[in-house]
Protein backbone atom coordinates (compact mmCIF):
# COMPACT_ATOMS: atom_id res chain seq x y z
CA UNK A 1 0.00 0.00 0.00
CA UNK A 2 1.26 3.34 -0.79
CA UNK A 3 1.53 6.21 1.62
CA UNK A 4 -0.72 8.24 -0.48
CA UNK A 5 -3.78 5.17 -0.51
CA UNK A 6 -3.29 4.94 2.97
CA UNK A 7 -3.64 8.42 3.80
CA UNK A 8 -6.85 8.26 1.60
CA UNK A 9 -8.09 5.17 3.33
CA UNK A 10 -7.53 7.45 6.50
CA UNK A 11 -9.25 10.01 5.20
CA UNK A 12 -12.48 7.95 4.24
CA UNK A 13 -12.35 6.49 7.10
CA UNK A 14 -12.76 9.59 9.11
CA UNK A 15 -14.85 11.21 6.47
CA UNK A 16 -17.06 8.28 7.50
CA UNK A 17 -16.96 8.20 11.12
CA UNK A 18 -17.67 12.27 10.87
CA UNK A 19 -20.93 11.54 8.81
CA UNK A 20 -22.20 8.79 11.07
CA UNK A 21 -21.52 11.51 14.24
CA UNK A 22 -23.90 14.24 12.00
CA UNK A 23 -26.26 11.75 11.28
CA UNK A 24 -26.79 11.13 15.09
CA UNK A 25 -26.65 14.27 16.28
CA UNK A 26 -29.02 15.31 13.44
CA UNK A 27 -31.43 12.31 14.33
CA UNK A 28 -31.81 12.62 17.99
CA UNK A 29 -33.54 16.08 18.07
CA UNK A 30 -36.21 14.43 15.46
CA UNK A 31 -36.58 10.95 17.30
CA UNK A 32 -37.42 12.69 20.83
CA UNK A 33 -40.06 15.10 19.26
CA UNK A 34 -41.61 12.76 16.88
CA UNK A 35 -41.84 9.97 19.58
CA UNK A 36 -43.32 13.15 21.68
CA UNK A 37 -45.96 14.08 19.89
CA UNK A 38 -47.03 10.76 19.13
CA UNK A 39 -47.14 9.78 22.67
CA UNK A 40 -49.58 12.84 23.28
CA UNK A 41 -51.43 13.25 20.38
CA UNK A 42 -54.35 14.74 21.97
CA UNK A 43 -51.94 17.83 23.47
CA UNK A 44 -50.35 18.18 20.50
CA UNK A 45 -53.54 18.63 18.41
CA UNK A 46 -54.36 21.05 21.04
CA UNK A 47 -50.92 23.04 20.26
CA UNK A 48 -51.86 23.07 16.85
CA UNK A 49 -55.13 23.84 17.09
CA UNK A 50 -53.90 27.13 18.80
CA UNK A 51 -51.64 27.85 16.16
CA UNK A 52 -54.13 27.81 13.05
CA UNK A 53 -53.20 24.43 11.43
CA UNK A 54 -55.70 22.58 9.61
CA UNK A 55 -56.69 19.12 11.16
CA UNK A 56 -55.34 19.41 14.19
CA UNK A 57 -54.95 16.01 15.01
CA UNK A 58 -54.26 14.63 11.67
CA UNK A 59 -51.39 17.11 11.23
CA UNK A 60 -49.99 16.14 14.76
CA UNK A 61 -50.02 12.39 13.52
CA UNK A 62 -48.35 13.55 10.57
CA UNK A 63 -45.67 15.60 11.86
CA UNK A 64 -44.71 13.39 14.13
CA UNK A 65 -44.31 10.42 11.79
CA UNK A 66 -42.49 12.10 9.77
CA UNK A 67 -40.10 13.54 12.94
CA UNK A 68 -39.77 9.70 14.20
CA UNK A 69 -39.37 7.74 10.96
CA UNK A 70 -36.83 10.49 8.86
CA UNK A 71 -35.06 10.18 12.35
CA UNK A 72 -34.88 6.40 12.50
CA UNK A 73 -33.74 6.66 8.31
CA UNK A 74 -31.41 8.94 9.66
CA UNK A 75 -29.79 7.51 12.29
CA UNK A 76 -29.19 4.00 10.56
CA UNK A 77 -28.47 5.47 7.13
CA UNK A 78 -31.25 4.19 5.18
CA UNK A 79 -32.54 5.84 2.17
CA UNK A 80 -30.25 8.78 3.24
CA UNK A 81 -30.51 11.34 0.73
CA UNK A 82 -34.22 11.25 0.22
CA UNK A 83 -34.62 11.47 4.26
CA UNK A 84 -32.68 14.31 4.56
CA UNK A 85 -34.19 16.15 1.22
CA UNK A 86 -37.78 15.32 3.36
CA UNK A 87 -36.37 16.66 6.36
CA UNK A 88 -34.84 19.95 4.94
CA UNK A 89 -38.32 20.73 3.54
CA UNK A 90 -40.28 20.16 6.82
CA UNK A 91 -37.34 21.73 8.52
CA UNK A 92 -37.41 24.88 6.76
CA UNK A 93 -41.13 24.64 6.38
CA UNK A 94 -41.45 24.61 10.40
CA UNK A 95 -39.09 27.68 10.76
CA UNK A 96 -41.57 29.41 8.82
CA UNK A 97 -44.58 27.94 9.90
CA UNK A 98 -44.09 28.19 13.87
CA UNK A 99 -40.67 30.55 14.17
CA UNK A 100 -41.14 33.84 12.56
CA UNK A 101 -42.08 36.31 15.48
CA UNK A 102 -38.22 37.59 15.31
CA UNK A 103 -39.68 40.39 17.26
CA UNK A 104 -39.03 37.45 20.15
CA UNK A 105 -35.42 36.64 20.90
CA UNK A 106 -36.53 32.66 21.72
CA UNK A 107 -38.37 32.74 18.56
CA UNK A 108 -35.45 34.07 16.34
CA UNK A 109 -32.70 31.35 18.01
CA UNK A 110 -35.40 28.62 17.02
CA UNK A 111 -35.82 29.94 13.29
CA UNK A 112 -32.39 30.01 13.00
CA UNK A 113 -31.81 26.70 14.73
CA UNK A 114 -33.79 24.76 11.94
CA UNK A 115 -32.15 26.98 9.20
CA UNK A 116 -28.80 25.57 10.99
CA UNK A 117 -30.34 21.87 10.60
CA UNK A 118 -31.77 22.33 7.60
CA UNK A 119 -28.21 23.04 5.98
CA UNK A 120 -27.13 19.76 8.38
CA UNK A 121 -29.80 17.73 6.03
CA UNK A 122 -29.00 19.36 3.05
CA UNK A 123 -24.98 18.13 3.07
CA UNK A 124 -26.12 15.25 4.31
CA UNK A 125 -28.46 14.70 1.14
CA UNK A 126 -25.25 15.69 -1.20
CA UNK A 127 -22.50 13.22 0.57
CA UNK A 128 -24.68 10.65 1.53
CA UNK A 129 -24.80 7.79 4.41
CA UNK A 130 -21.27 7.59 4.26
CA UNK A 131 -19.79 4.02 5.27
CA UNK A 132 -21.56 3.17 8.35
CA UNK A 133 -25.09 2.76 6.86
CA UNK A 134 -27.79 0.53 5.81
CA UNK A 135 -27.57 2.34 2.48
CA UNK A 136 -23.44 1.78 2.26
CA UNK A 137 -24.10 -2.25 2.81
CA UNK A 138 -27.27 -2.27 0.40
CA UNK A 139 -25.26 -0.49 -2.81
Amino acid sequence: MSISSSTAAGTASSSSLTILLGRILLAVIFLLSGFGKLTAISGTAAYFGAMGLPLPTVTAVVVGLIELLGGLAILTGFQTRIAAWVLAVFTIATALVAHTGWADQNQMIHFLKNVAITGGFLLLASSGAGAYSIDAKRG
